[in-house]
């Protein structure tokens, strides 16, 4: 069933037709699903950790820190590497996991990847909600880990493949908006759960399961996408496929494009080495290394892991801490809003270039608060903290325009269809080892830099701003398997792409 409106493209969108259909938007809904379980468990993490319930089970001295108010452990409180291996242990079992996820997106299609990974996550909650010491509790955390790897790794790929060229960016971001979905109903269940004692916060672990469940059935009826059929050799399905998916009979130009492109695939052996051919190096720097790296180093998943712990310190109380955590949440689903309704309009370079700015004028304010009042064994005054809570909405709110949306989409749609999978899966082990390693340092790093912390942040949003401006060309409506032309034509990389034409 079609929508009631055509639109054409080719380079820059002339040439190929698409409708929006239901089976299109379907198809799309359930595989976003999947950056609902990353946000869950990015918005349910935090808030379980400075759950005194939890805490009193599985770490009781940083339960008993807690209750003191002495000078050092205004930062410090929440220091012990044990709880945030609780945390982090899941991004590096995903970091890991992902590079299996390569092998099953290339071989098996990106649906097979999305299944394996909503079962994963399943088990991954079981454990946790039934845990009764912190080995079963790290141990679903690593099922929950594989389960991200996977879906992280599909996902993605999946949204840009199936999206028309002129409307990928705001399909693409779909994933990001689950995301934060996630994350804002971690927050709701988080503040419930929190006033149901002693076992509130296995619940708020278990409910988990619930998105996990929703994919995998979801995935039964989940359609291939083209791109991934033609590069199985499944030609009459992909173009089968296609039609249905763009809702015309008229598909030659992108199907001739999609045959190109699987050309190109079949002919490298090996993607990953691949990948370090001068011809991929912006595709490399940019789209595998620089990109989901600096997503992390924005500090914005630290944020978001410890926003109860942070309002916490920040002597806003426990159910403030909560209630305040959502607030911030519900400002990054409605930044996602925004971006889907601009990134197809004024472009990628854009969001990135003025959140930068945003970003790094709220850490400023950030700092400077701390530094002046905070850190002396008594708690903000109320018109301070309401300063911080602002700043860190308008960052959280830069954020969800830009790094978190885009930090996805441009790198999806960066590599060609030969080194995709491949380039998708050191997208997310670079990113989940940053994620991971910022979770394990973050708190350790408040106790020992305590305001310098934002400092830093503030800085490396400047050095990323200067990466994106100089090294991004704009890949706004250019046809997915058409966008690794733009570097022929940059200042930088046409040095490295030559012709393009020399496979391994």
């Amino acid at each position: 069933m079609a929508g009631g409106f055509v639109h054409h493209g080719g380079t820059k969108g002339e040439g190929f037709e698409y409708r929006i259909t239901s089976y299109f938007v379907f198809a799309c809904i359930v595989a976003a699903l999947g950056g609902s379980l990353f946000g869950y468990d990015l918005g349910v993490s935090g808030g379980v950790t400075s759950m005194d319930d939890f805490l009193k089970q599985f770490f009781p001295k940083v339960y008993r820190r807690k209750q003191e108010h002495l000078n050092e452990t205004d930062y410090c409180k929440y220091d012990n590497q044990i709880l945030t291996l609780f945390t982090s242990s899941l991004y590096f079992a995903g970091l890991i996991s992902t590079f299996a996820a390569s092998h099953v997106t290339r071989t098996r299609g990106r649906r097979g990847s999305i299944m394996v990974g909503s079962v994963s996550f399943f088990v991954g909650a079981i454990f946790n909600a039934f845990a009764v010491n912190i080995s079963m509790l790290i141990i679903g955390r690593i099922f929950l880990g594989i389960g991200i790897g996977f879906g992280n790794q599909a996902v993605p790929l999946y949204l840009s493949e199936m999206a028309p060229a002129k409307i990928r960016g705001a399909v693409n971001q779909l994933f990001q908006l689950t995301t934060c979905l996630g994350i804002l109903v971690a927050n709701f269940v988080n503040y419930g759960t929190n006033k149901i004692h002693p076992w509130g916060w296995r619940l708020s672990l278990g409910l988990a399961a619930v998105p996990a469940i929703l994919m995998f059935v979801g995935g039964i009826f989940l359609p291939e996408t083209p791109n991934s059929l033609v590069e199985q050799g499944k030609l009459d399905e992909g173009r089968r496929v296609l039609e249905k998916v763009r809702g015309v009979k008229n598909v030659d130009a992108e199907f001739a494009d999609l045959l190109e492109a699987s050309e190109a695939a079949r002919a490298v052996t090996q993607p990953f080495r691949n990948l370090l051919q001068p011809k991929n190096r912006p595709q490399l720097i940019i789209g595998g290394i620089g990109i989901p790296a600096f997503q992390q180093l924005t500090g914005m998943n630290s944020i978001l892991f410890y926003a109860p712990v942070i309002f916490q310190s920040l002597g806003f109380g426990s159910g403030a801490a909560l209630y305040s955590s959502i607030i911030t949440s519900t400002m990054l689903v409605v930044a996602t809003f925004v971006s889907m309704a601009v990134v197809d309009k004024f472009g990628r370079r854009f969001l990135f270039l003025e959140a930068g700015c945003q970003m790094i004028l709220s850490m400023l304010v950030l700092a400077v608060i701390l530094a002046l009042k905070f850190g002396h064994g008594v708690e903000l005054s109320k018109g301070y903290a309401v300063v911080l809570v602002i700043m860190i909405c308008l960052f959280v709110a830069a954020y969800g325009w830009s790094w978190g949306p885009l930090g996805w989409l441009v790198p999806s749609e960066l590599f060609p269809l030969e080194t995709r999978s491949a380039g998708q899966s050191l997208v997310v082990s670079v990113n989940l080892f940053f994620t991971a390693a910022i979770a394990q340092c973050f708190l350790v790093s408040l106790c020992h830099l305590r305001y310098g912390i934002f400092l830093l942040f503030a800085a490396l949003i400047f050095i990323m701003s200067l990466f994106i401006y100089f090294l991004l060309p704009e890949t706004k409506q250019v046809p997915i398997e058409e966008i690794h032309l733009l570097f022929q034509n940059h200042w930088l990389w046409k040095k490295y792409v030559g012709d393009g034409k020399t496979p391994v």
